[in-house]
């Protein structure tokens, strides 16, 4: 399908892959290179328009005028939270499916059928909201209704999504076939993780169809009236569910990029996969914290969904958040590399920009991301600060910088293990991670901040003095400045990663690695420990590096019901 490969197959169309070991068929290695080449131009065009969306915010240079504040917001917002996280998930789907089963793609011209809908469908969104012509009216990522969107623009919604669902069938028949060809077999946990997303995927995109497809009926007349309340709840299930699916596979990732790079190993597969199955039944239930103000749900349904509920999906990212470090300590131990408490850490391989992305993944979205969405997900914290910046700063934490450098990773070694091409610019490619990381994760804290000290609102081109209230945020302006620098020096990383991926597409030399003779194989369920307290030794760093964690969630914890108890002071 492209011209990029260097690799020879077999009759069979098979190839073996140098760095994993893995036999990889044609059928997904091309699709996996149409669905990644396609996510990466989405994040191109969403870095280019967030420029002007951070400086229209930062309010020092108020790039754009209001009017045309909300059409950069919109195509910043649907290119990188949507476009190129779900372009980037159906690659990762038939990476860990086919690719770890070592198995052609079932489907394959459903595949490229699911593609050309996705496309098509996004194309089209862009489309009509950069021709949205009135002012302020350029649909949001929300579109909430009655406030009319263009019918295009519903249109494209629901053709995206349709595609979406279409793509996922392929790696779902590939499945079904290992299981009927292998019954009494288990899938690896790669694969489970990756079949636990597109179970994930698909309730997501259901709802998303459930709630445009009537929008857009009513939108071109063919119903009279669409329910606000109705429209609320239902979009919630996609809204919320498709960063749900960045979630589980973003993880996912991490198992595969900890052992790919790092050497790492399975602590326990039962534990993992148990993990795995606990998001499946709650973590679409975190997406109740979106309508913790709406008279359309009961006070009981939110409380349920805000406790009982969250807490099985926040016991499910405890478990991934020891396992995966755990795993990585336990491999490294293993061959020898690194002893003392931390040594398998310092010295894992920093410089490789694969490894390093996944492991900042790891390390900012479980600080900045993990720790405030459980905050955020709790009744009387919410309401503090829901509608706030600090909620922009939350995903952002989440998906600008934890689920987006763990793509990265993956991407950097996409361009080895499916293009066959080795990184042009290896010293930008080594500090492209840490440049992005570092400036992201200090521009979510900044919003984080700005919403939850100042109040800041979000979805607003001007918030120091918004006309015709008394609100003043003049005393917020120095944090807005590290917010502007900051948000510019990620655009910058992120555009490094972009070239670099395109540069050694277009220039790369061939890549010429080979599979490490002293990597260990999986472990499942602690095997290769007969002795239990050595097992145990042997993860005395992860830990530490846990109760480090813990300790500043309890302080995140406190410090922000303290902040709640001064809004309505007793006595």
């Amino acid at each position: 399908m492209f011209g990029f490969s260097t690799f020879s197959y077999d009759d069979e169309g098979y190839r073996t892959c140098s760095v994993t070991g893995l036999q990889i068929h044609r059928s997904a290695e091309d699709m996996v290179k149409l669905f990644g080449l396609t996510a990466i131009v989405a994040l191109l065009i969403g870095g280019l328009f967030a420029i002007f969306v951070a400086l229209t915010r930062w309010e020092l240079v108020g790039l754009l005028a209001p009017a045309d504040f909300y059409t950069f917001l919109s195509i910043h917002a649907w290119n990188l939270l949507i476009f190129w996280m779900i372009f980037m998930e159906i690659a990762v789907l038939y990476v860990g499916g086919p690719y770890v089963l070592g198995r052609p793609l079932s489907l394959p011209r459903v595949a490229k059928a699911g593609y050309a809908l996705m496309l098509g469908g996004a194309v089209l969104i862009n489309v009509a909201i950069w021709l949205t012509k009135q002012p302020n009216q350029a649909p949001l990522l929300t579109s909430y209704a009655p406030l009319p969107s263009s019918p295009w623009f519903y249109l494209g919604v629901v053709v995206f999504l349709a595609g979406a669902l279409v793509a996922a069938l392929p790696f779902l028949a590939t499945i079904w076939h290992e299981k009927r060809e292998n019954p009494g077999g288990t899938l690896p946990l790669v694969a489970f993780g990756a079949f636990i997303t597109s179970i994930v995927a698909a309730e997501a995109i259901v709802g998303g169809l459930i709630t445009y497809v009537p929008t857009f009926l009513w939108r071109v007349g063919m119903l009279a009236h669409i329910d606000a309340a109705w429209y609320r709840q239902m979009y919630w299930i996609v809204g919320h569910g498709s960063q749900q699916i960045n979630l589980l596979a973003m993880i996912s990732v991490w198992y595969f990029m900890t052992h790919v790079v790092g050497g790492a190993e399975v602590a326990s597969e039962k534990v993992s996969r148990s993990a795995f199955v606990l998001y499946l039944f709650f973590i679409n239930m975190g997406a109740a914290h979106h309508l913790m103000s709406d008279p359309g749900v009961s006070a009981a349904w939110r409380l349920w969904n805000t406790s009982y509920s969250a807490y099985g999906a926040v016991v499910a990212s405890m478990i991934h958040a020891f396992a995966i470090p755990a795993g990585l300590e336990i491999g490294r131990r293993k061959r020898g590399e690194g002893g003392g408490t931390f040594g398998w850490l310092w010295s894992a391989p920093w410089k490789d920009p694969g490894f390093s992305a996944t492991i900042l993944s790891i390390i900012l979205f479980g600080f900045l991301g993990g720790i405030t969405g459980v905050m955020m997900g709790q009744m009387q914290l919410n309401m503090t600060w829901h509608n706030t910046l600090a909620t922009v700063g939350h995903f952002h934490a989440t998906v600008a910088t934890g689920t987006t450098l763990a793509f990265m990773g993956l991407g950097y070694y996409v361009l080895r293990l499916v293009f066959g091409r080795e990184w042009i610019a290896r010293p930008i490619a080594t500090i492209q991670p840490y440049l992005y990381g570092g400036a992201m994760g200090i521009t979510s804290l900044m919003m984080m901040y700005l919403g939850i000290l100042y109040g800041i609102p979000r979805r607003h081109p001007s918030v120091m003095d918004i006309p015709g209230t008394e609100f003043s945020f003049a005393a917020a302006r120095p944090l807005f400045v590290i917010f502007g620098v900051m948000a510019l020096i990620s655009i910058i990383g992120g555009a490094l990663f972009v070239l670099v991926a395109v540069g050694s597409l277009l220039a790369g030399d061939r890549y010429q690695g080979g599979l490490p003779v002293t990597r260990p194989t999986a472990v499942a369920d602690g095997g290769g420990h007969k002795d239990t307290a050595h097992h145990l030794l042997s993860m005395r760093g992860t830990f530490i590096l846990t109760s480090i964690f813990l300790g500043v969630f309890v302080v995140m914890w406190a410090l922000n019901w303290y902040l709640l108890s001064q809004l309505w002071q007793v006595g």
